[in-house]
């Protein structure tokens, strides 16, 4: 039996030489067209966009609850609850030391 590693072109099939697809292919919502090269975006693509920016926008720390922190301590009404502090840490721990000896 003789195999045959020819391919035949169907000419339905798009050719990869770097253009955008066509509209049937995958729906597009954003284009921008820059010295003869296309770039086109999907409308997932640009809420994704959306979302890393409000992400990035987003303070980290909440600025009020730092401030109303450390007033509470100037004042001495900040009370920390050492059985609370100690749990967390040991809790770390064991975190940590399962973690290594799962690499292992």
């Amino acid at each position: 039996m003789k195999i045959d590693n020819s391919v035949k072109a169907t000419g339905s099939l798009p050719s990869n030489d770097g253009r955008a697809r066509s509209a049937k292919e995958s729906p597009k919502t954003q284009s921008a067209d820059s010295g003869g090269e296309r770039v086109e975006l999907s409308s997932l693509s640009a809420r994704l966009q959306q979302m890393e920016d409000t992400i990035a926008s987003t303070p980290v720390v909440d600025s009020a609850k730092v401030d109303e922190i450390k007033q509470a301590m100037s004042e001495g009404r900040f009370k920390v609850d050492t059985e609370k502090v100690a749990d967390g840490l040991i809790d770390s721990v064991r975190q940590m030391l399962s973690a290594q000896t799962g690499k292992a």
